[in-house]
């Protein structure tokens, strides 16, 4: 392997190019814990290198660059909440799977959610429901009957919800053991454990699938659309992009400052909408799939449209960020606009 990638520039600056170079040689040797080899890609990206060059010259294959990168930053985030010594000692030396799972929640919800995961010792698959159930569990403004703010009673909430919505005993009754499992409050066990006597099932009603669509014909007209930016953003951001008015027929927009803009095809969804907007994310922040790979994604917002139905997804604002999100029942918090692609 070289130092420097084929085609890689040298930075100007000696002292940088320096640094780059020990990076590289320190990451090639595995060197150092996993937070540090995330810490110093990031360091890379930042300078210039893509994920390809740092490959080929490290052997770290860009799905873990991302997921020790992502995951050091989730672990840094961890100490200013107070987590304690013994989680902190442990996920230095391993975890930046489990960590990367906790990405899309707070600060404060990823040290409470971290901390609960090592307690129980569970892996990835099940840190990944841990994290959206805290994450759904943050959406109620009043909490549930029984249930407290404890990352272990929203775990214990998620489950109750779904046993209830299933009529298969053997499955009710491992659904109800891991509640007993992760509930913290008194509370929280009680209403778990009612469901050994109460075989009531309250019909669960399917999340949305998204719809992907696919350009077909090249004479589609295009709707040319300003770009909010690349989450994280907040609503301020969201707010601050100004309606747009087109001129007809053919959809002229004037506009004078600095924006960003996008083309997508003149779909009908897209032309009936009053006041869409586009914010850049990768496809793995919706918990319903139909892809096999994840990836960035145009994501267009109709802010006209603020009234909840169950059919649709809507951004709503989650510890200062926005977030797209889906309400089986008319939520309490501010709807930002609707998901229409």
């Amino acid at each position: 392997m070289t130092d420097l990638p084929p085609n890689t520039q040298n930075p100007e600056d000696n002292a940088n190019n320096d640094v780059a170079q020990e990076l590289l040689r320190r990451l090639r040797q595995k060197q150092g814990n996993w937070v540090e080899w995330g810490t110093a890609i990031a360091s890379l990206l930042k300078t210039g290198f893509n994920p390809q060059e740092i490959f080929e010259a490290t052997g770290f294959e860009p799905i873990q660059q991302n997921q020790v990168v992502v995951g050091s930053q989730v672990y840094n985030s961890l100490e200013k909440f107070g987590v304690s010594a013994e989680t902190r000692s442990h996920y230095t030396t391993r975890g930046s799977d489990v960590l990367y799972e906790l990405r899309l929640l707070t600060q404060e919800e990823r040290a409470a959610a971290a901390e609960l995961i090592f307690v129980h010792n569970v892996d990835a698959d099940e840190a990944r429901e841990i994290a959206k159930a805290i994450k759904e569990f943050s959406y109620f403004r009043t909490l549930p009957e029984g249930f407290s703010a404890h990352p272990g009673d929203a775990v214990a909430h998620q489950v109750w919800k779904l046993a209830r919505q299933n009529a298969d005993l053997q499955q009710r009754s491992r659904l109800i053991a891991k509640g007993l499992r992760f509930a913290h409050t008194p509370g929280a066990r009680q209403k778990i454990e009612q469901l050994l006597t109460d075989f009531t099932t309250v019909p669960q009603r399917p999340a949305p699938i998204l719809p992907f669509y696919r350009l077909e014909f090249e004479e589609q007209l295009p709707r040319i659309l300003p770009v909010v930016g690349e989450l994280p953003l907040s609503r301020q951001d969201l707010q601050a992009v100004p309606i747009l008015t087109e001129i007809e027929p053919f959809r002229l927009v004037k506009f004078s400052g600095e924006q960003a803009w996008v083309p997508l095809p003149g779909w009908q969804v897209l032309l009936a909408a009053e006041d869409p907007v586009v914010i850049l994310a990768n496809s793995d922040r919706f918990p319903i799939q139909t892809q096999s790979q994840t990836g960035p994604v145009v994501v267009v917002i109709d802010r006209a449209q603020r009234e909840w139905d169950a059919s649709s997804y809507f951004v709503v604002e989650n510890g200062g960020e926005l977030d797209f999100q889906w309400f089986e029942t008319e939520p309490e918090i501010p709807l930002l606009g609707q998901v229409i692609i």
